[in-house]
């Protein structure tokens, strides 16, 4: 193998691996939090691999919307302590 495919494998697995660790918070990486009960209602076996593939080839897209939820998150609650 090439570095090239090492890099690709590398960047899928980690996908993956994101994937699997992230799935109990799926709610937090929409364009903004939203309540874990009003997420989509699949079996869990489909909602899994299901937020697996699209993790692993969105992964750094995944991060950011979390980066961004997390930001809302405590905007709101820095301004419901005032």
């Amino acid at each position: 193998m090439t570095n090239e495919y090492i890099f690709i494998c590398i960047y899928l697995f980690f996908g993956a691996c994101f994937g699997f660790v992230t799935y109990s918070q799926r709610h937090l990486f929409s364009e903004g939090p939203r309540k874990k009960l009003n997420s989509d209602n699949t079996s869990a076996l489909e909602g899994r691999v299901f937020w697996v593939m699209v993790c692993t080839c969105l992964w750094p897209i995944m991060v950011i919307t979390r980066i961004n939820t997390a930001w809302v998150l405590f905007k709101r609650k820095k301004q419901s302590q005032k």
